[in-house]
């Protein structure tokens, strides 16, 4: 922790309202991304993101500098995100077998398919990739977030998840081993047998909503799909999962929580 968010986190404890804002800019961005690789929907995450900020700001009496404070926000975010009521029901309890067999459906053939530089086909692949994780158990998908895309230490993991890091290996171990099985079987870009393409896949998303007929900011710093496609061909099969699940860019939140948030803290009389 930096020495301006410690001076921060303690003003703010303090009840200065603009030390308040700076930790709410800090935690928003990490806590968006958090969600959003999670929950693999735009909406719920935001949603989700303001719940866990709001509860980081009401809990920041309780923090007294015995973990970094970015585990201790973590450890508020990702409880919500396992627990909390409204995300477990809206949990699709996706497997890989059914995301396999949905990647094989409304396949158009190679004349109608999209080219590799339509403007939409990188948001496609990415929403792709991190769908992958909703097949993932809720406590397994943690730990492969916190692990493999956030790399966070296998101690400070544990400790994010509260469970033991012989706990925390085990789980990063089975979610990771499964992530690869099923980008190595089923994606298209890591498996050239495989019957999945972007290009193909892209009208229908195009056309039930799946993905807009406008680029995402939030996905404007991700590597291209030409990009993509090069990992693919350049890196060794153990790794590709891996760095394709990480060609999403920063997921930074396109909403500004500060004030809004702030406000709902501490509404004006």
């Amino acid at each position: 922790m930096t020495q301006e968010i410690s001076t921060h986190i303690e003003n703010a404890q303090q009840g200065d309202a603009a030390a308040l804002d700076h930790v709410v800019r800090h935690c928003q961005d990490r806590v968006h991304r958090l969600a959003l690789r999670m929950l693999a929907d735009e909406d719920q995450a935001l949603d989700a993101t303001q719940e866990i900020l709001i509860r980081i700001i009401t809990k920041l009496s309780t923090f007294r500098g015995d973990a970094k404070f970015d585990t201790w926000a973590y450890r508020i975010a990702t409880n919500y995100l396992l627990t909390a009521r409204k995300v477990r029901a809206n949990d699709p309890a996706l497997t890989f077998n059914q995301f396999a067999s949905d990647l094989t459906q409304d396949l158009v053939d190679d004349q109608n398919a999209a080219p590799d530089d339509h403007t939409m086909i990188n948001e496609f692949r990415i929403k792709c990739t991190m769908a992958m994780g909703l097949c993932l158990d809720r406590n397994h998908r943690a730990a492969y977030v916190l692990g493999d895309i956030f790399e966070l230490e296998h101690k400070e993991a544990a400790e994010v998840l509260e469970i033991e890091p012989a706990t925390f290996r085990k789980r990063l171990s089975r979610a990771r081993d499964k992530i690869v099985a099923f980008t190595a079987q089923s994606c298209g870009l890591a498996n050239p047998k495989a019957p999945c393409r972007c290009n193909k896949k892209l009208p229908h998303a195009l056309a039930t909503g799946c993905v807009a007929h406008k680029p995402n900011p939030i996905f404007a710093d991700a590597p291209s799909y030409a990009e993509a496609k090069e990992y693919a061909q350049t890196t060794v099969d153990a790794l590709l999962a891996s760095k394709l699940q990480n060609a999403t860019g920063s997921l930074k939140s396109p909403k500004d929580f500060a004030v809004e948030i702030l406000s709902l803290v501490e509404p004006q009389h």
